[in-house]
């Protein structure tokens, strides 16, 4: 099974900075991506951020400028640095992971359990 376990979200004020980190666990043969999803009361699920291990990276055109995308492969990691953090930002955010098998036949899809992100003053 595979786990992914986000931390780093809470209350910030309005222009603030929060890091979200999500490290992936289990049996994982090949990562094809990983990434942020946010959903706040009564909206539908949204991309925020997404990196390739090719090398390609996109963002929500809301956070482009704001938000950066990292990752420490070496660990299965993935950070989301979140600045000048504006209200319309509150949601609940998620970890996502996209990966395959070891020879790439199957493909699977992986959501953590998500982190709130509260931007109020």
């Amino acid at each position: 099974q595979v786990q992914l376990v986000e931390s780093g979200g809470g209350l910030v004020q309005p222009g603030g900075s929060l890091r979200l980190s999500c490290v992936a666990s289990g049996r994982i043969f090949r990562i094809n991506a990983m990434g942020w999803y946010r959903q706040a009361p009564g909206k539908q699920r949204e991309l925020v951020a997404r990196d390739t291990s090719g090398g390609s990276t996109n963002y929500a055109d809301s956070v482009k400028g704001r938000f950066t995308i990292s990752r420490d492969n070496a660990k299965n990691t993935v950070f989301l640095q979140m600045n000048s953090l504006k209200p319309e930002d509150t949601a609940v955010y998620y970890c996502n992971l996209e990966s395959s098998s070891a020879l790439g036949s199957s493909r699977y899809e992986y959501w953590g359990q998500g982190t709130q992100v509260t931007v109020s003053s």
